[in-house]
Parts: structure tokens; C-alpha cells; sequence
């Protein structure tokens, strides 16, 4: 793991590229993305910094990364897996490069005429692309706030938590192929559901569309297959983090999760924030993590703080809210360090039967929620299963998305003055309508999405 002394996460370091105050994007943040100019570009590896990308190629092309990692045309490349897949110690020193080449005191970039201009690229002219093409995907169910709150409504005559939630973190495998960026439409999915038990299941649009407030990591140099990875080197292979929302048809899941969990209402969409925001950024915010009762078995015990002091933020706008220009109302604030099982015993346990984890591996959170109806990550549980529906600025109510709905996630630790703030970006997604039945007539149809 990073150390606090990190001379990348100082305090007092700062950039000759203009940060504004309360910026995501300062200099001791340095997150990893991937840009394109224009449409037809291939794309390239960027790293934020205030209200600017620094591309990365060009300052490969210059030889500027020669001496930090043993292959820079890894840089040069329209996609993230090649670095990767290059390991801690070399990430750790792209990192101190890239800080180097950006503070105050360094000429290295503006000495050489033009090139501060070709490598700096307003935010705003630029579209950002999907950081990691994602190779593998679990989703957890970590919170134990959450978990309580889902076996409260679905089981109110029995203990809210299953008896191996408290032994072991629960996940399931999701679909690689539906995780997209930030900004992407999430088109209302069709699947089979059934609203009591004398009626028959029905083919319809989801009427129960809900958000999930997660964070995810990606993984880098992985394990061999049949060897696990010990926690006690799990954070070596964390590369960093990004937002999530892993978008849910509730009543298409209630229908089809047993006996064996999560498959159509969950695999239509999972949405990703497009920085990955590094484990060693976020190493000043380490924190001890909730108490485990009971203990849980060696293979899941660690000495080190375990959690992170991440706020998170969800806001929502109606179709007519953002016609009239309001901003997303806030319907949940959380934090990231209430969750019960730790990114390390995630990845320890997911690979604890010798499964691989690899460059391109995205592991999720499971849904965050706190102690306070006001904290809660999901629409389910912050309706209340819809008996409590919110009530949105223009006076409309939601207790599950509706076409034309924008959703807002946000996080970030520190304050932004005398503790950086390491910010993730916004997270964002509208809700399109379904698409016509494909079998409307008798006869299949091929659709195509959405614009």
C-alpha cells in the first residue's frame, strides 16, 4: 500500500496548470482516463488535472516517461490494460512522474515550444471514453446497512441477514459486456415479472427501475490460475477506484433471483464514472473500517486499516426539472467507510478458490447505504419500497425512475483546503424510454438503440 508520506499527496504541492478552488482535479489526485478529441479519434490514456486532460502520448513520444515504466509506448495506446497490467512499483512511479513533470517548479513541459499546448486539453472539447475495456465484472453485497434493509422488507418475520452474510462477502458474477461510461442513455429494459402469487408472470417494460450507489476497483497484475491472492497483498493488486451505479429492474429481479441471484434485472446496464482515481491518491483517507462479529476466518483477516473516507452523493432531476434548469435534488449522502467488507477481502475472497483476476477487472461495492434513512444508495430503500415515495423540486414523486430521470452520482474525501480534494467527477445517466417489443406482431424485430 501507498504511504502517508507520499510526497505526491502533499498538502502543500501545487501545479503550474490552473486548478481552480473546490476543483475534483488537483494535483495530488492525478486520475487515470481515456479521451478523444473528436469523433473518429481512437482515443488516448489522459490524466485529469484541474479543468484540463494532459495527454499522456505525446509526452511518451518525447521520451518523458522513459525512465519511470519498461514499456512507454504503453502510454501511446487508445486504451488503459497495458498499464495496468504493469504492477504497483511501476505505477507508483508513472505517478510520482506525471506529479513531477505537473508541479509548480517544473519547466519540463513548457521549455519545449508547443508541446504544453499539444498535451493540455480543456475538459470541456473532449469526450470522455470508457477508462478500462472491462474484462470481468463481480458485483458485492458489502453494506451491512443495505443487506439489513433488503431482508427487513423482503423478510420482515425472519432475521434481516442471511447466516453467511456476517462469515463471508457475497457477490455474483455480472456481465462484463453492459458496463459503460458516464453520460451513457440506459434504455428501460423488457423482462418477465409477476406481482402476486395467483397471477401469471407477464412480458413488460420495467416498472420498477432503481439505481444502486457503489464503488468499484480495478485490478492490475493479477494471480496465477489455482493460486489465490492473500489478503495480506491484496491492495498491491488495486490499481484504483471509480464510481458505480449499478442500475436494477427491481420487480423483473424479484421474479427471477431464486434460487439462483441476480441475472436480467441486473445485466442490461451498470454505469462507471470515466476517471479511475488511484489507490495511492486516496491513501491519505485510509481509515480503520467497521467491527467484524464474529471474526472472520484467516483467510479474511487483516491487521491494516481497511476503509476509505470517501463522501458520496446522489441527486435526481425530473424530465422537467432539466428543462428548467435545476440542479439534481440530493436524495442521499453516504460514505464509503461504512462498508463491512473491505476492498481487500473482496478481492481475497474472490479469488480465494484460485479464480484469476487480471488487467480489466471490475469489482463493485454492492449497493452503500448508512445508518440513516437520508443515507440510504438505492430508490428501494429510500422509498421504502414505495410506500414513501420523494418528493422532487417541480413536485413530482418517485419511488422508482421514470423516462427522462437523470441520475447523479458524486464522491470525494477532503475538504479541498487543508485537505485536498480527491474527487471522482460526476457519474451520470437519463433514462430513454423501452424499446417497442421486439415480438410485438409474432415476429422478431431487430431494434436498434436509442440515439
Amino acid at each position: 500500500m501507498g504511504s502517508r508520506s507520499d510526497p505526491t499527496t502533499d498538502p502543500a504541492l501545487r501545479s503550474w496548470v490552473p486548478v481552480r478552488e473546490g476543483s475534483d482535479f488537483p494535483i495530488q489526485n492525478l486520475p487515470y482516463g481515456v479521451f478523444r478529441r473528436e469523433a473518429g479519434d481512437p482515443g488516448g490514456i489522459g490524466v485529469a488535472i484541474g479543468d484540463s486532460i494532459l495527454d499522456l502520448a505525446p509526452l511518451a513520444g518525447e521520451g518523458l516517461f522513459d525512465d519511470s515504466i519498461p514499456r512507454p509506448r504503453a502510454l501511446e495506446a487508445p486504451s488503459f490494460e497495458g498499464v495496468l497490467a504493469l504492477g504497483r512499483p511501476t505505477w507508483r512511479k508513472l505517478r510520482g512522474r506525471i506529479s513531477e513533470l505537473l508541479s509548480a517548479g517544473s519547466r519540463e513541459i513548457r521549455d519545449v515550444p508547443g508541446l504544453g499546448e499539444r498535451v493540455l486539453v480543456p475538459l470541456d472539447q473532449a469526450d470522455l471514453a470508457l477508462p478500462v475495456a472491462v474484462r470481468n465484472y463481480v458485483d458485492f453485497y458489502s453494506s451491512l446497512e443495505h443487506a439489513s434493509n433488503m431482508g427487513r422488507m423482503f423478510r420482515p418475520d425472519a432475521e434481516p441477514l442471511l447466516p453467511n452474510w456476517r462469515h463471508l462477502p457475497v457477490g455474483y458474477h455480472g456481465r462484463a459486456g453492459t458496463v459503460v461510461v458516464s453520460g451513457t442513455p440506459v434504455v428501460r429494459p423488457w423482462g418477465q415479472t409477476k406481482d402476486d402469487d395467483d397471477s401469471a408472470p407477464s412480458w413488460e417494460p420495467t416498472r420498477m427501475l432503481d439505481i444502486e450507489l457503489e464503488v468499484g476497483f480495478f485490478t492490475g497484475a493479477g494471480n496465477q490460475l489455482g493460486t489465490p491472492i492473500p489478503i495480506q497483498t491484496a491492495g498491491d493488486h488495486i490499481f484504483g477506484l471509480v464510481l458505480v451505479n449499478d442500475w436494477s429492474a427491481r420487480d423483473i429481479q424479484r421474479w427471477e433471483y431464486q434460487p439462483l441471484g441476480p441475472f436480467l434485472g441486473k445485466s442490461f446496464a451498470t454505469s462507471i464514472s470515466p476517471w479511475v482515481v488511484t489507490l495511492d491518491a486516496l491513501e491519505p483517507y485510509r481509515m480503520a473500517g467497521p467491527v467484524q462479529d464474529p471474526e472472520p476466518l484467516p483467510y479474511l483477516r487483516a491487521d491494516d486499516a481497511s476503509a476509505f473516507d470517501i463522501e458520496l452523493e446522489v441527486g435526481l432531476s425530473s424530465a422537467a426539472m432539466s428543462e428548467r434548469g435545476f440542479s439534481p435534488h440530493v436524495v442521499s449522502r453516504t460514505n464509503f467507510r461504512s462498508l463491512y467488507w473491505s476492498m481487500a477481502q473482496q478481492l481475497a475472497h474472490a479469488t480465494s478458490n484460485g479464480a484469476t483476476a487480471g488487467p480489466g477487472d471490475l469489482f463493485a461495492s454492492g449497493t452503500i447505504s448508512g445508518a440513516d434513512p437520508s443515507s440510504y444508495g438505492s430508490l428501494l430503500e429510500l422509498s421504502w419500497r414505495g410506500t414513501r415515495p420523494l418528493v422532487l423540486p417541480d413536485g413530482s414523486k418517485r419511488a422508482f425512475l421514470e423516462d427522462g430521470d437523470t441520475v447523479v452520482m458524486r464522491g470525494w474525501c477532503g475538504d479541498g483546503r487543508e485537505r485536498p480534494r480527491i474527487g471522482f467527477g460526476e457519474l451520470t445517466g437519463t433514462i430513454v424510454p423501452a424499446l417497442a417489443d421486439h415480438l410485438a406482431d409474432g415476429r422478431p424485430t431487430i431494434q436498434s438503440p436509442r440515439e
